[in-house]
């Protein structure tokens, strides 16, 4: 299995990007996080997943090892292939998906374009038993979280879509209590 490639971008789209190693050009379906890491780079080093079946061979780029150790737990999840485990770790970074998964908050999940609410609801139920150990160790950033997620559900109470009240918050201090985010999302409408 390909893992890694250390190459140089010569090209890329909406979709991923062409990775020249040694004059052979890889195209991978990357994540927004490699596609940046690569662009401008004289050389880029982009953690990789083959995906094979048996009528094509998928080649999946990821700017680190934590992007692709959550997209292939995601490919464990029933109903879940590749182009939805892509969309899923493209919306978010791991740590925040991580934390939504033991907070079994399946909205974060369907703010992403093309996740609807059963692989939403499907991907913190299997998942959950697999993250919960790991939330242990980043136990401390749990708070900041569950903040994030009153303040949405308050924007989502005052008729913002989850989507639109994620995008709205991205813009505000993490650090602000609830109640004071809510207040900066609004002034900034």
């Amino acid at each position: 299995m390909i893992s890694r490639l250390r190459g140089k971008a010569v090209a890329w789209d909406a979709d991923g990007l062409v990775l020249d190693v040694n004059g052979v050009g890889y195209r991978l379906f990357a994540t927004p996080a490699a596609v940046k890491k690569a662009d401008g780079a004289d050389e880029v080093v982009i953690e990789t997943h083959l995906h094979v079946r048996e009528d094509a061979m998928q080649l999946f780029g990821f700017a680190d090892g934590d992007e692709r150790e959550l997209f292939e737990q995601l490919l464990s999840v029933s109903g879940v292939g590749p182009k939805v485990a892509l969309a899923i770790v493209s919306g978010y970074t791991p740590g925040e998906l991580r934390r939504a998964i033991v907070r079994e908050d399946d909205a974060l999940f369907q703010t992403i374009p093309g996740i609807g609410k059963k692989t939403a609801q499907r991907v913190v139920l299997e998942l959950k038993e697999k993250i919960a150990p790991l939330a242990a160790v980043e136990a401390p950033h749990l708070g900041a979280g569950d903040g994030h997620i009153v303040a949405r559900d308050a924007l989502v109470e005052l008729g913002y879509s989850a989507a639109e009240a994620e995008q709205r918050l991205a813009a505000v201090d993490p650090e602000l209590p609830p109640a004071e985010r809510v207040r900066e999302a609004l002034r900034a409408a």
